[in-house]
């Protein structure tokens, strides 16, 4: 093994990073099928456009993605110098979390398991 090939790996690893403004919210109270209905409405929308979705959907995950697309608006504004007018959702997914596992009493001594999930959403941004 050549000297600095540890180096030479991490270089070359940062060069070929992400760069493009994102934002994720993690460990959110809401399941992945939940939170998907919101963000399957604003992928591929632009930015203005998809915080008027989010900003009137009655969903519980709305309010979270719009926060996040606000904070990634505001990465692109500021770390990326790019224009908030140009705006548009590249990608929005979530993933699954830890689940609690919850116990809740039953009738003849039983018991039924409640699991409350969780998820990790992503927004990412890109420049029309």
């Amino acid at each position: 093994m050549a000297k600095g090939h540890r180096s030479q790996i991490k270089r070359e690893r940062n060069a070929q990073k992400d760069t493009r403004p994102s934002a994720t919210l993690s460990y959110a109270r809401v399941s992945v099928q939940k939170a998907c209905f919101v963000l399957d409405a604003i992928r591929g929308k632009d930015l203005q456009t998809a915080l008027g979705i989010v900003t009137y959907n009655p969903r519980y995950a709305s309010s979270l993605v719009k926060k996040l697309l606000e904070s990634a608006a505001a990465n692109a504004e500021n770390n990326n110098n790019m224009d908030p007018a140009k705006l548009y959702v590249e990608e929005c997914y979530a993933n699954q979390g830890p689940t609690m596992k919850r116990v809740r009493p039953r009738a003849q001594g039983r018991a039924y398991r409640i699991e409350k999930r969780m998820s990790h959403i992503t927004v990412v941004l890109n420049e029309r």
